[in-house]
């Protein structure tokens, strides 16, 4: 089916069942940024891959929402579908929800799969469209009547993650739950995001490409930790292991039964943001709901010990891999044809033949020349450049090993720069070491640090359209909350000693090339005085900087002082691990600048 036909198809179920408009979110019941293929109903139904963007189908109208991030990508992938692109003035905002009130008649019926909404989004619809005498019907999902071939969903086998690199077992991780628990004075835990419960398990899995998640719910009691999962998906010395440890194992589907059985009068801890509608639903009114980010998610955000040890010893090998990935595209650039995609597939070769290396935790974007302008770019063999010995490349790209998610950018040169391409970069850079350098007391919160990384932008009229920076997980998500960096005030969590973040400014001239520098940095204590415990950033991310971009002018003692530094300490750590050859070359791009 062509799009248009799956539109027309839509259209006639819409208009069975009297509704005037239907709406399909990029999501799956947990609220994934990166979802299973069996969820992907608005790719299948608009053919746009982005990881944000909310289709809106009406009678006359289909339209998809989305952010700057992806207005380009979007323009090119809805072309011919009868499907309009409709920008976003603010990024993740539902500004669909106000159109949708403006345009319908009164007394008019929308349509949603509730199964796939957030109850909190569902709460801020009916507030909206009550108030146009405009209701919702979130029972029926359309577009799964449609589907044909629809990819089933996955019984890939859930596997250990091992306490030698977790950190802690999963009945330590529980306590801690528990503590909070009793404490706050909370009976019940319910996870339904998936890289809680992951991490939370000490277990893993490949339901969703590059996050090692699995599908599945989770509800922790004072006695009881139950985990929902479809049963195909654990071998059975897992799960004999599992119970023996003191957890129950129940079918995926049994959660919304369970939750109906809940006592009165207990108090369920949940987030609105990340539990669908219809599992909310499920909840007895005579439970006392509180909505707040959960407990593991707030521990999970904070890396201990263990953690922070194998991240850095991750991030040495994927520093390793860079080294022997550009040294090579130097080499070969003049002599073999290489294309976008060709570079993914050498890149992911090098970081294979490191120790622990479990997949990519993103599709890569390899942006040559003005590709690079659209930020969440992904080649395909039609689009695909051949790289040459000019103009600028963009590489945004990570890892999942064992011990840890990495993600790193660097924008190199691959000619002569031109005097813009230089400012453009210089004034990126200040602002990644504006953010790297910033002290902060405790309870900063990252929208609080953002124009610390855009001032130098700002001051040439310059800016980007994205956040600065999210949480990483541990070889988990590599977008984890709550915390993040971003002009966005809702992301209002503080930062907090041992978040992992990135740190990652950019600029992109449309038609032109795009620039983006980003390196991991962790939370970490700087120092404390009568006025309260101040923190600070340690990079942990090891690749040096594009020297021949930079406009040492522009710099200041400082931020050259910090550049210095940081190119000794990519040298220290992973020297040792290079052969005589990538040293020398390693050696050449991080001399002291003047």
């Amino acid at each position: 089916m062509t799009t248009q036909e799956k539109l027309n198809a839509l259209r006639t179920l819409m208009q069975e069942k009297n509704f005037a408009a239907y709406i399909i979110p990029p999501t799956d019941p947990h609220q994934s940024e990166y979802i299973p293929d069996h969820w992907k109903t608005r790719q299948w139904l608009s053919g746009f891959t982005g990881s944000a963007g909310t289709v809106v189908v009406t009678h006359d109208f289909a339209g998809l929402w989305t952010d700057s991030r992806y207005f380009i990508q979007a323009e090119e992938q809805l072309r011919d579908s009868g499907i309009e692109l409709v920008r976003l003035k603010v990024s993740h905002s539902p500004e669909y929800i106000d159109w949708l009130a403006e345009h319908l008649e009164p007394g008019s019926i929308i349509g949603i799969d509730g199964s796939v909404f957030s109850q909190a989004l569902v709460a801020s619809m009916k507030k909206t469209f009550s108030k146009k005498s405009i209701s919702i019907n979130c029972t029926f999902d359309l577009p799964g009547i449609i589907w044909l071939n629809r990819p089933p969903e996955s019984t890939e086998k859930i596997f250990e993650h091992d306490p030698r690199f977790a950190g802690k077992t999963r009945q330590e991780k529980i306590s801690l739950v528990r503590k909070e628990m009793e404490e706050t004075g909370v009976d019940y835990q319910l996870l339904t995001a998936l890289d809680d419960i992951a991490w939370l398990f000490n277990l893993r899995g490949s339901d969703v490409e590059y996050n090692p998640v699995f599908i599945a719910y989770a509800l922790i009691s004072s006695e009881k930790a139950m985990l929902f999962v479809n049963p195909e998906k654990v071998e059975h010395d897992l799960a004999e292991r599992l119970e023996s440890e003191g957890m129950s194992l129940m079918p995926y589907s049994d959660l919304q039964q369970v939750l109906r059985g809940l006592e009165a009068e207990k108090t369920l801890l949940l987030t609105t943001a990340k539990t669908s509608h219809h599992v909310y639903l499920s909840i007895p009114a005579h439970c006392h709901k509180r909505d707040e980010v959960s407990i593991p998610a707030t521990l999970k955000a904070c890396k201990d010990e263990t953690e922070v040890k194998n991240i850095r010893n991750a991030l040495i090998k994927d520093g390793v891999a860079l080294i022997k990935f550009f040294r090579w595209l130097e080499e070969h650039i003049s002599k073999t044809e290489i294309t976008e995609i060709t570079l993914d597939e050498k890149l992911t070769e090098f970081r294979s033949q490191q120790p622990g290396y479990m997949g990519n935790s993103f599709g890569t974007i390899a942006g040559y020349k003005d590709h690079g302008a659209i930020v969440h770019y992904s080649a395909t063999p039609d689009s695909a450049y051949t790289i040459k010995p000019e103009g600028m490349l963009l590489l945004d790209s990570g890892a999942q090993y064992i011990d840890g998610t990495t993600d790193i950018t660097r924008t190199v040169c691959l000619g002569k720069p031109t005097d813009e391409q230089i400012l453009d970069y210089t004034l990126v850079l200040k602002g990644l070491i504006k953010l790297s350098m910033a002290y902060f007391p405790e309870g900063t919160k990252g929208f609080h640090l953002d124009a610390l990384s855009r001032f130098s932008l700002w001051q040439h009229g310059k800016n980007y359209g994205h956040g600065t920076g999210h949480g990483v997980g541990y070889f988990l998500n590599v977008h984890e909350g709550p915390q993040g960096i971003s002009p966005n005030p809702a992301l209002n969590f503080p930062l907090r000693e041992g978040m992992l973040q990135s740190n990652e400014p950019g600029f992109y001239p449309e038609g032109k090339y795009g620039v983006r520098i980003e390196n991991l940095i962790l939370v970490v204590p700087h120092i404390e005085t009568e006025y309260g415990k101040f923190l600070q950033f340690e990079t942990l991310t090891l690749f040096p900087m594009e020297k021949k971009l930079i406009d040492m002018d522009l710099l200041t003692d400082e931020e050259k002082g910090w550049l210095n530094r940081y190119h000794q300490k990519v040298f220290r750590n992973l020297s040792p691990k290079l052969g005589p050859e990538e040293n020398q070359w390693l050696l050449e791009k991080t001399k002291e600048v003047k």
